[in-house]
């Protein structure tokens, strides 16, 4: 089975961050989530930033074309998927902002259609290979219900779309699926999974700020919470091994004024961009030392100074998951999100404790060579043929 390496690029990534779509390791990756459509009242699903995704003008755009063209991110994405054949380009709607709005969409199948017609719309217009909804978390067994029929009429839609357009292309679906119980047992996995391309298990945040003691954010074994046994869960209930892609975080979470994992807390650090989080291309923090738990598959940094612990997988954790994902059959490594990993400086980007680039090797790339690398990647091809967008240069396959 060919092994997908999946990417959240979050739209806001260029402002503070200054990561741009032509930043990302195309070589490792299979499969790009484009974050995050939001969802109007009705269902409409609408994109929720204009200027960031389809209007803002990079170096290399013109602004003497006639009006009618597609610029912004989503431009540079059809680029790179000209140039990458391999690298599929999905909207994933929703995320932890807009989740609530699906409530009531859900159980309503007027709002369900309304849903489906205009994300099939965007998919045309924009150039996107697949859907990703990432729906945290239905509620009661009434949603759950309501997610499974949004999921088949989706299904439907996207097979009905691709004969209306006389091509033999299946686009994707996929979802962001819960590891915590409380989350996943409320959901109909096997009859979810009829529907469903792969699942991208959200693997972390099984720890931070919300917890009386310092703890483990993404451990494969061990602990209340813990990645394996959500996997189980989710074959236990019909899900083919293949069809699970496993999240990594590309940051850590801090826990501050602690004696290490297990111990009470105070407070947490000041993160990259939000407080208690860092990116992981920023650790470990200087004057910290590295610890790893081969038991849990976890580790951690620890500054005795000043007693703040992170969470976060090193290279190191990045490699057993690599292994263990490949000897286990599963269906590759998801990360949330790429503008957290190492790579190439960003000049343009806001210096300082918590953002300045740590050396070492990119997390998704340590992954994906540990799961036999980039040769045992997923290399179907991307879909260019967009004629019904209303774009010009979609329409012309940015010729």
């Amino acid at each position: 089975m060919p092994v997908r390496s999946v990417g959240y690029f979050v739209n806001w990534g260029i402002y503070g961050r200054k990561f741009f779509p032509w930043m990302i390791p195309a070589e490792h990756l299979t499969h790009i989530l484009y974050a995050f459509a939001d969802i109007r009242e009705d269902g409409e699903v609408f994109l929720s930033d204009d200027w960031a995704d389809k209007d803002i003008h990079f170096a290399n755009d013109s602004w003497n074309e006639p009006a009618g063209n597609l610029y912004g991110n989503l431009k540079q994405f059809f680029l790179l998927k000209k140039k990458h054949r391999h690298l599929k380009v999905g909207l994933s709607i929703g995320g932890w902002t807009y989740s609530p709005k699906f409530h009531p969409v859900v159980v309503t199948p007027a709002k369900r259609a309304k849903f489906v017609q205009s994300s099939i719309q965007i998919l045309e217009n924009y150039g996107f290979d697949f859907l990703d909804l990432d729906y945290e978390y239905p509620s009661n067994s009434e949603q759950a219900k309501g997610y499974t029929e949004l999921l088949r009429d989706l299904r439907e839609g996207l097979d009905q779309h691709a004969r209306m357009k006389g091509i033999m292309y299946r686009y994707g679906l996929t979802i962001a699926a819960p590891a915590g119980p409380s989350n996943h047992e409320k959901l109909q996995v096997a009859e979810m999974n009829h529907y469903l391309d792969f699942w991208n298990i959200m693997a972390y945040d099984y720890a931070g700020s919300w917890d009386q003691v310092s703890g483990h954010q993404a451990n494969t074994f061990g602990g209340q919470i813990n990645t394996k046994q959500a996997l189980d869960f989710y074959v236990n209930n019909g899900v083919a091994p293949h069809k699970l892609v496993v999240g990594v975080p590309l940051y850590g979470r801090s826990f501050a004024n602690t004696e290490g994992p297990g111990s009470p807390y105070n407070g947490v650090g000041q993160g990259s961009w939000e407080q208690g989080v860092y990116d992981y291309r920023a650790l470990p923090l200087p004057g910290s030392f590295i610890f790893r738990d081969a038991n849990l598959m976890a580790s951690w940094s620890y500054d005795y100074k000043t007693k703040e612990m992170v969470s976060f997988d090193d290279a190191e954790v990045g490699r057993w998951k690599g292994e263990w994902i490949a000897r286990s059959g599963l269906g590759g490594v998801m990360v949330w999100e790429l503008s957290g990993d190492k790579g190439a400086e960003r000049p343009e980007m806001e210096k300082g404790p918590g953002k300045d680039q740590v050396p070492g090797p990119p997390l998704l790339q340590v992954v994906v060579e540990a799961m036999g690398g980039t040769g045992v990647l997923d290399a179907s091809h991307n879909c260019l043929h967009f004629p019904h967008s209303t774009f010009e240069n979609v329409r012309k396959g940015m010729e």
